[in-house]
């Protein structure tokens, strides 16, 4: 079985943490930042019986970096 490492991001929204994989766009939630994580885990699986591992989109060394929007 091979191994990949999948980039991920996880915040909290409300009440919830929402867990989302910048490989994929593939997201998920959870009560928790664990049970985000496990619910984002559980999603990526089923995407992946689709999808060959191969056409993920490869993510260096993310950077989280502020924009500020201005809108009417």
């Amino acid at each position: 079985m091979r191994k990949i490492t999948l980039k991920n991001i996880v915040w909290k929204e409300g009440k919830h943490y929402v867990s989302w994989n910048l490989n994929t766009g593939v997201s998920s939630f959870g009560d928790s930042k664990k049970e985000a994580l496990s619910s984002l885990q559980e999603a990526l699986e089923l995407y992946f019986e689709d999808v060959p591992i191969s056409k993920i989109n490869k993510v260096e060394n993310p950077d989280l970096i502020p924009l500020v929007f201005k809108y009417a």
